[in-house]
């Protein structure tokens, strides 16, 4: 592998957005439409994300409708909800879901902080191991003698800050959801 700032930095960044994703997905007792991103409805023989079998919006900040597009995949669609281990039981009007969102108590509260917490721990771990292929590279680089032992800390030294800089910026996004999470 070749040291790329660009293709690291293009990966932290990958790996950033990618739990933003996951804690945009934590229930915080308000309606969201990433509620529903982990759920898959089991549609014409393969799992679908529940956005491509139906509209997904937020009527009020309490509550989530499906509107299910196939009528014959209605019952698949609101058992694939029940099921996903969310808490949310929808309820069936015609082609029409509609998923109340219930008050989060101190305990689901705590639950969801905690979880909150492994996910931005996973996002750190995959960052620092993005750093540590680019060290391996420029390692490679110097023992190679493409670059000189100089230019091989000075790069370090930047791809340290980019670490630093991703890190703090999951830092930033777990304290936010935390935050959001507490005070719903």
């Amino acid at each position: 592998m070749d040291y790329s700032r660009e293709d690291l930095n293009r990966r932290m960044n990958g790996a950033v957005s990618a739990l933003k994703a996951e804690l945009a997905g934590l229930r915080t007792g308000r309606a969201s439409p990433h509620l529903l991103d982990p759920v898959k409805v089991e549609a014409y023989g393969s799992p679908m994300p529940i956005s491509q079998v139906g509209t997904v919006s937020i009527p009020e900040p309490r509550l989530i409708t499906v509107q299910v597009w196939d009528k014959g995949l209605v019952k698949a669609a609101d058992k694939a909800i029940r099921d996903a281990g969310l808490g949310l039981n929808p309820q069936v009007d015609g082609q029409l879901l509609r998923i109340p969102i219930p008050e989060l108590n101190e305990e689901r509260r705590k639950e969801l902080v905690k979880l909150a917490h492994k996910y931005a721990e996973q996002g750190k771990v995959a960052v620092r191991n993005i750093r540590r292929d680019g060290m391996e590279a420029l390692k490679k680089a110097e023992k190679d003698h493409k670059i000189s032992q100089d230019e091989h800390h000075k790069q370090g030294d930047e791809l340290q800050k980019l670490t630093d800089f991703h890190i703090k910026d999951i830092d930033e996004a777990l304290h936010a959801k935390e935050h959001e999470v507490m005070q719903v």
